[in-house]
């Protein structure tokens, strides 16, 4: 279905108990609340440990019947020399447990290391090992990729013939794509300010809104998801809550 979703990394961020959660919500409740003000969050923590299907089925459990997740998938598959090596790692993230998740299963985001240099045979072997599908489901991938080697059109080319969608973001210090490669948009918004109420003025943030609406006629699936996962990040929520006022 063709949508725009916005929302935040995670939902368990201890200054969030001052910018974003009201008094009365405890943190065992975080994520209803959460989900209930955004329409889509990215799992971050299964970066950097493997969840359980029980954690999924949680989750899933805890939000509205229309919300999506998307995943962070493991730093052990992604954070290596060669990717090729992946299998074993990329096998065991998808086992753990993501079929709980049901309809609520959005994109699965493979972020690769700052020093991890474009290799089109590496890349092409690391691209014929992620599923295509888990169990009926047909997966949607997005790549992170963090090198300025990747801004070229041998790039463009590989990830467009596997329908491999390239993180957007207007992050300062990685690579600020601006093509599309897959059949959906996929952004991460990293710039905003502690400053500013919403972490970002809020003309750029309907400058955003209009991009997302571009990013929705180009991309086939109509998808787009915008994350406003770092920078200042206290300020994610109201970025996130704005954003979706303006659409």
């Amino acid at each position: 279905m063709a949508q725009i979703r916005a929302g935040i990394g995670g939902w368990d961020f201890a200054p969030w108990r001052e910018t974003f959660y009201p008094k009365d919500v405890p943190i065992k409740k975080q994520l209803e609340y959460a989900s209930t003000q955004v329409t889509s969050i990215e799992i971050n923590g299964t970066f950097y440990r493997t969840a359980k299907p029980e954690h999924f089925a949680s989750w899933a459990g805890k939000t509205p019947d229309d919300f999506v997740f998307s995943v962070k998938a493991t730093r052990y598959a992604t954070n290596r020399k060669v990717l090729a090596e992946a299998g074993e790692s990329i096998q065991r993230f998808m086992d753990s447990g993501l079929t709980e998740l049901g309809d609520k299963l959005g994109p699965i985001l493979w972020q690769l290391a700052n020093t991890k240099q474009f290799d089109p045979d590496d890349l092409e072997a690391f691209f014929k090992l992620l599923p295509a599908k888990l169990g009926k489901r047909k997966l949607q991938h997005v790549l992170d990729a963090r090198h300025d080697s990747f801004l070229n059109e041998d790039y463009f080319k590989l990830a467009r013939k596997y329908k491999i969608a390239t993180v957007l973001t207007d992050s300062p210090k990685f690579p600020n794509f601006t093509e599309l490669t897959g059949e959906f948009a996929y952004a991460r918004l990293m710039d905003a300010q502690s400053g500013i109420g919403t972490g970002y003025t809020k003309p750029a943030l309907k400058k955003w809104a209009t991009q997302a609406t571009h990013w929705q006629a180009q991309a086939k699936s109509g998808q787009v998801y915008v994350y406003f996962i770092n920078g200042a990040k206290e300020r994610a929520p109201a970025a996130a809550q704005h954003f979706l006022s303006l659409l």
